[in-house]
């Protein structure tokens, strides 16, 4: 069982509001096993290596969808994990 991090961040492109694409990329982490923190810029999400692509995964299609994105991931599994407040 590999624990491994991951800080996401998603730009959409050429979109009227660009709220809705974020949202749901982070609906998309919510719904694996993850433990997740939302921060400006970024979010980070950390837990089981399947689980973290899995979501990486889910989080570009549904942010996909609609138009297209660029979504920049820094990975690690050696990076220590984050202390303090984290949301599901």
């Amino acid at each position: 069982m590999t624990q491994i991090s991951a800080q996401v961040s998603v730009y959409p492109l050429r979109r009227e509001s660009l709220g809705p694409v974020i949202r749901e990329a982070l609906r998309s982490f919510r719904r694996h096993p993850l433990n997740v923190r939302v921060g400006e810029m970024s979010t980070m999400i950390w837990g089981e290596e399947k689980a973290v692509f899995d979501a990486l995964q889910d989080a570009f299609d549904s942010a996909s969808r609609g138009g297209d994105v660029v979504m920049q991931i820094t990975l690690s599994n050696a990076c220590p994990l984050p202390e303090g407040k984290t949301e599901r």
